[in-house]
């Protein structure tokens, strides 16, 4: 199994790694869940500085500081809402992770969390999400060596066992 990818169970607004990947809405304002917490742990520089980037399109990414967060950065992105699978939300979901990734790449980022991107409020069935996030990042991994740990923070035991089995079976490919 890549020793670079780990889940773990907790919460993200406390990890202590050099970015934190935030699953925002497309104003990037706050919001409810991991969005939220995010904006109430960073503060409110957070929010006046996120209200300077316009938005974000769903599948983009864009980056802020961490403020009073551990996590120097903040990189936000805006997954899909699922809506059946049809209107192209795996595509979407994926670039969620490569533009994220890339932006770590860009920032010089070592170390990196991320949330289970819209698998929240927004509905994307998890074991779908989870195989997707782990291929994305893999295959990110691959040909970017930059990148020392990503780690996938979940909040529930539930989508933490998930990820975790999408982790031991895409490695086994």
């Amino acid at each position: 199994m890549n020793q670079q990818i780990n889940v773990i169970i907790g919460d993200i607004t406390q990890q202590n790694v050099d970015a934190i990947v935030n699953a925002a809405n497309n104003s990037l304002l706050g919001g409810g869940g991991v969005d939220g917490a995010i904006h109430r742990a960073a503060g409110p520089e957070l929010l006046k500085e996120c209200r300077q980037l316009q938005g974000c399109a769903t599948g983009e990414a864009k980056i802020t500081k961490g403020y009073n967060l551990p996590a120097k950065w903040v990189i936000h992105t805006v997954g899909p809402v699922w809506r059946g699978g049809r209107q192209g939300e795996d595509e979407l979901l994926a670039r969620c992770y490569r533009n994220s990734l890339m932006l770590a790449v860009e920032y010089q980022i070592q170390t990196i969390a991320f949330p289970a991107i819209s698998t929240g409020a927004y509905g994307f069935p998890v074991d779908r999400a989870s195989r997707i996030a782990v291929s994305e990042i893999q295959q990110f991994l691959h040909k970017n060596y930059t990148l020392e740990q990503v780690i996938l923070v979940c909040f529930s035991q539930d989508a933490g066992d998930r990820y975790l089995r999408a982790l031991q079976q895409i490695a086994k490919t």
